[in-house]
């Protein structure tokens, strides 16, 4: 082939190139315009951690963050479509994405931060240390070393177990967790304090107990980077501050936790 012809095709290569990575630009496009281009908000939930995401009685999908996921929905003018899935999969399922956002009680952290834009914090609680109720070699992080907790493995419990020298046993539910703990199949659990006291409530009887606060959480609605998310968080946060100024978060809060953990300061 002549040199010319060479140069056309390397030419024409190159432009068909820039139009395919124009196009998967395009496709990709922006997050806030995609959502309500299709008049629907994905959100990813896990439907089984009361109060933050649960069914009631008449197996209706409620909970904080479900309230709020709705409120978020209809701020933006969308339809809130809900997708149940296990903790291990809802992150994975904002990478992939197939959920637009997760409201789920997410923990900041500056890991998980290297990797997705978050909101504004609209809730804050405590960490607590769990056991048996008959058990009382464990009182403080420090005393998880050689220990068995159970956790979803990719959770910030999960992480914080390991670090301090436990053996994390994978589960899906609150309910699993706290089983394991009352049967003795593991020795500990790390957990959101609204969701413990919620449980105890329930089951006073339940044969477990909190140790210790071990720090305080800062929770976040996470969206993935790229695709302008900056424009669909900005959107976020400003529904979220509606809901601060006229009371609705607070009310929310009180709703289902008894009390308002959307001030960084006590609850």
């Amino acid at each position: 082939m002549k040199r010319r012809n060479w140069t056309k095709l390397a030419a024409l290569l190159g432009v068909l190139l820039l139009l395919g990575s124009l196009c998967a630009c395009a496709k990709k496009g922006n997050l806030l315009d995609n959502v309500k281009k299709s008049g629907k908000l994905n959100i990813g939930t896990e439907g089984d951690w009361s109060p933050w995401t649960y069914h009631d009685e008449n197996d209706k999908l409620v909970g904080f963050d479900v309230e709020l996921g709705t409120k978020i929905a209809e701020y933006l003018g969308v339809k809130p479509v809900f997708h149940e899935t296990d903790w291990d999969s809802i992150l994975a399922g904002v990478d992939a994405g197939r959920f637009d956002i997760a409201c789920n009680g997410v923990s900041y952290t500056d890991e998980r931060a290297e990797k997705y834009l978050f909101s504004e914090p609209y809730a804050y609680d405590d960490t607590v240390l769990v056991v048996a109720a008959d058990n009382d070699d464990i009182h403080s992080l420090a005393d998880l070393k050689g220990k068995k907790t159970a956790n979803t493995i990719s959770s910030s419990y999960a992480k914080l177990a390991e670090d301090n020298g436990a053996t994390v046993t994978g589960v899906n539910t609150l309910l699993e967790t706290i089983e394991l703990v009352r049967q003795g199949r593991v020795d500990a659990t790390i957990n959101a304090a609204v969701s413990i006291n919620d449980y105890l409530k329930e089951h006073p009887d339940a044969g477990v107990k909190v140790v210790a606060v071990v720090y305080r959480d800062t929770l976040v609605f996470p969206v993935r980077k790229g695709e302008n998310s900056e424009t669909f968080i900005a959107e976020v946060n400003a529904c979220l501050q509606k809901m601060r100024e006229n009371g609705e978060l607070k009310a929310l809060s009180e709703k289902y936790f008894g009390m308002d953990i959307t001030q960084k300061e006590g609850n």
